[in-house]
């Protein structure tokens, strides 16, 4: 069995290596297709979690500017306070927006770090006495219109701002993945074809001597599973890169406060990574079983 175990490993490394550069050209589109993928995957997430601050019946938020005076929000509060218009609201200060953003991001201290209280947006979070859409971007105008006010966002045009950012931007990458992994595949099929054909001496000698179908099998489809293990494998590192990097652009962008709530949890992540690895393995694994039962003739 242990004599079998590795005469498999070794067959399949010394097939790899004597067809490296389509195994490099294998691998490599696996890892670019499952990093679009995965990618696509985070800003879904990123999109779900910036809608969150929504929730709770707001309707609009008036984002002043971190710099605001304070007459500048004596007077917004006045019209809260006296406008019949208004049913609720809650200030945040730039210190409750600091502490707000640390727990949203508790697992990032690398970005917590980043930022200060004084560069956070205080904000008045407004549920009017009407609902109604019209009513709610009419007052959302009148605010906008105050000095010291940086942006007013009302829920439903924040939601479908974001929603439809990250629906163009994760189809986008999605339609690429999707080309790539259909290439990924062929790759593989046609890396494990050329390996069958090299060998094919070899193969008739094996089934002289009482080789089992399976036995002959397993080395070629083992070569396709590990050119999406190791596809994937480089996928992964690539996700955490989109995540510390790319969407940290938008928590930390200061010209749409919106996006300060875009952020994908550590945990989110990781089972990512797991799904990209599975994918991975399956594509080599579909590619190779193809391959095997197509041109290995045994």
């Amino acid at each position: 069995m242990i004599f079998r175990f590795w005469y498999f490993i070794r067959e399949t490394f010394v097939s790899l290596w004597r067809n490296l550069s389509l195994t490099l050209a294998a691998i490599l589109t696996v890892a670019i297709s499952l990093a679009l993928v995965g990618s696509s995957l985070l800003i879904r997430e990123g999109a779900d979690q910036a809608t969150a601050q929504f929730q709770e019946g707001v309707e609009f938020i008036v984002f002043m500017n971190a710099d605001a005076l304070e007459n500048q929000n004596e007077a917004i509060r006045k019209v809260l306070d006296t406008s019949p218009a208004i049913k609720e609201y809650v200030y945040v200060d730039k210190f409750a927006a600091y502490e707000e953003f640390r727990e949203l991001f508790v697992d990032k201290p690398e970005l917590v770090e980043s930022v200060t209280p004084e560069i956070m947006p205080p904000s008045y979070r407004i549920v009017p006495s009407d609902p109604d859409a019209d009513n709610v971007t009419e007052l959302a105008r009148q605010f906008s219109e105050q000095p010291g006010v940086k942006e007013v966002a009302t829920a439903t045009e924040a939601i479908r701002q974001i929603e439809d950012f990250s629906t163009r931007v994760s189809q986008a990458l999605l339609v690429a993945a999707i080309v790539l992994v259909a290439v990924s595949a062929v790759l593989i099929l046609n890396t494990v074809f050329t390996a069958i054909s090299g060998r094919r001496t070899e193969i008739e000698v094996m089934k002289l001597v009482g080789a089992t179908n399976w036995f002959i099998r397993i080395p070629f489809m083992l070569e396709g599973t590990i050119h999406g293990l190791m596809g994937a494998g480089l996928a992964v590192p690539a996700l955490f890169v989109v995540d510390s990097k790319v969407l940290a652009y938008f928590q930390e962008s200061e010209a749409v406060p919106l996006f300060r709530g875009f952020a994908v949890p550590d945990g989110f992540v990781w089972s990512t990574s797991v799904w990209i690895l599975v994918i991975g393995a399956a594509i080599g694994m579909i590619g190779s079983a193809f391959a095997v039962t197509r041109y290995l003739d045994v």
